[in-house]
């Protein structure tokens, strides 16, 4: 999975341009992964416990792939040195 899905993500990467938004270049992979037959499940939240506290929803994932594979998307307006 990990291999089809960095190929693809660089042709939309490749196809959009640099400087988007996160949620833009979400949008479209989400929906090419799906279109590859993948469950694709998005902003996946995430809770754990640490010392008998448990922390419900502390964060997201930015992309769950079939239960078992995580995207973070990033996005920078330009890179620094």
């Amino acid at each position: 999975i990990s291999g089809e899905v960095i190929d693809l993500a660089m042709r939309v990467h490749r196809d959009l341009g640099p400087g988007l938004l996160e949620s833009v270049y979400e949008t479209v992979l989400a929906a090419k992964i799906a279109a590859m037959g993948y469950e694709v499940s998005r902003q996946h939240p995430v809770s754990f416990e640490f010392e008998g506290l448990r922390f419900d929803n502390a964060f997201r994932i930015d992309l769950l792939i079939d239960g078992r594979l995580i995207i973070e998307i990033k996005s920078v307006a330009q890179l620094t040195n």
